[in-house]
């Protein structure tokens, strides 16, 4: 995917606003209640750190992938959850503390977790041993400041400010679902040109990676009896996966941007399949139901 200002300036900024969105909307007691809680984000975990990575080794598997394709699709099905996983929670109306959580407690494992996940891979489908060193601080404060930061100023606002958050609650929840319009719009513009090969190569590969982890996702949230917003929190943390890190890891640390490609097919698909989550369920969602 093409470094612009789209991706090192707009996008970044653009999530930090929108998880100042998602502060208005939070206070300490809905944290609480996921430690008080915590099989949601058990469930959620453990799809995210163990069963997706399966997933994606059976899947490049099934679809006799080059070996460098399959790297790639490993790496990304090794990463956390981004932030593009709370937009689209925050915007579907799913429990946006449990995916915050989700997020951040996995990016921080992942750290540890991705070198071995992506060390066995290039040993699986290259044959070739590699020891990976993630930029764990750069990686941490990634998180910090486009996650954390936000939303602790959001929910220090509400804190002091509750009807100045409550009457900005639904203009930043509009303000959201238009950036990320305009987001998917310029990813396609900037990528026009790898665009249409990419995705006849590995597009179907990397839809059936997204929609399978969400499936899954939903199916345990339902079989453990979790509440639709639980749910959909798990089922989005599943599914939507962190691809600008899987393309940072793929081009500044293996140094190989043709791994970089799954990650950049899968960023474009996506925002259309969590295009749908947000519209069918921001629309559809009876405020007060919960389950």
């Amino acid at each position: 995917m093409n470094e612009s200002a789209l991706t090192s300036i707009i996008l970044p900024a653009s999530l930090f606003i929108i998880m100042l969105g998602m502060g208005f909307s939070l206070v300490v007691d809905d944290f609480r209640r996921v430690v008080r809680y915590p099989k949601a984000a058990l469930i959620g975990l453990t799809n995210q750190l163990i069963l997706l990575p399966i997933i994606g080794f059976l899947l490049a598997k099934g679809f006799h992938l080059a070996p460098e394709m399959a790297v790639g699709l490993m790496i990304l099905a090794a990463c956390p959850g981004g932030v593009t996983s709370n937009l689209i929670t925050h915007v579907a109306k799913g429990d946006i503390a449990l995916s915050i959580t989700l997020t951040a407690i996995a990016s921080f494992i992942t750290v540890v977790s991705i070198p071995f996940i992506v060390g066995f891979s290039l040993d699986y489908f290259m044959g070739e041993g590699s020891t990976i060193e993630l930029p764990v601080l750069k990686t941490i404060g990634q998180v910090v400041g486009i996650t954390i930061l936000p939303v602790s100023i959001g929910m220090i606002v509400r804190a002091n400010r509750p009807a100045f958050a409550n009457r900005m609650e639904k203009p930043m929840r509009i303000a959201s679902t238009i950036i990320f319009i305009v987001v998917l719009l310029g990813i396609i513009l900037a990528n026009k040109d790898i665009i249409l090969p990419s995705l006849q190569q590995l597009g179907l590969v990397a839809l059936s990676l997204n929609i399978a982890t969400m499936l899954l996702g939903y199916v345990a949230a339902r079989i453990f009896n979790l509440n639709l917003k639980q749910s959909l929190s798990v089922t989005i943390e599943s599914g939507i996966q962190n691809g600008t890190l899987a393309i940072v890891i793929a081009t500044s640390i293996l140094m190989r941007a043709d791994m970089a490609l799954p990650a950049s097919v899968y960023g474009i698909l996506m925002f259309f399949t969590g295009g749908f989550i947000m519209y069918w369920f921001g629309k559809r969602w009876v405020v007060g139901s919960g389950q």
